[in-house]
């Protein structure tokens, strides 16, 4: 009996150890700028699908002389890691990203792909507040674009 309580509490202790090696959601701040001169702020936060184990991303970006923020679906290439493809929520324009360090680099481009503008983002660092200050406005902009 000693042996049979002792095996599952080693069972026990092994899917503690690794449901907590689960990735924790973290946020990332970047600044930058679209066509080197119109500048941006884009806000992501990376979280472990608990379907798949995959990652997947909520995200925003604005325009910083506009108040309003635009919601970004992002897909993350599986075969090239550092390679993302981020599309505004109403299909408004999208940006292809390579990630670099603390950098992402390439291109917005419009939807009829007459437009093609290079962006360039270098992460920045937050403070607790305004991390939640940013989490508290994708909530918002999230509702807004998905709530029934």
């Amino acid at each position: 009996m000693k042996k049979v309580i002792f095996f599952i509490a080693v069972c026990f202790s092994f899917l503690n150890q690794l449901s907590a090696q689960s990735q924790a959601p973290t946020s990332n701040l970047y600044k930058g700028t679209v066509d080197g001169k119109t500048p941006i702020t884009v806000y992501i936060k990376t979280e472990e699908n608990p379907c798949t184990a995959d990652l997947m991303y909520t995200s925003m970006y604005r325009y910083n002389k506009s108040k309003n923020w635009i919601q970004l679906n992002i897909t993350q290439n599986t075969k090239k890691e550092n390679e993302f493809v981020m599309v505004e929520q109403g299909f408004s324009g999208l940006l292809i990203l390579q990630k670099t360090g603390n950098t992402f680099s390439g291109l917005w481009i419009s939807p009829d792909t007459k437009k093609q503008l290079k962006v360039d983002l270098k992460e920045m660092t937050m403070t607790k507040k305004e991390l939640e200050n940013y989490e508290k406005t994708m909530e918002k902009v999230n509702y807004e674009n998905n709530d029934c």
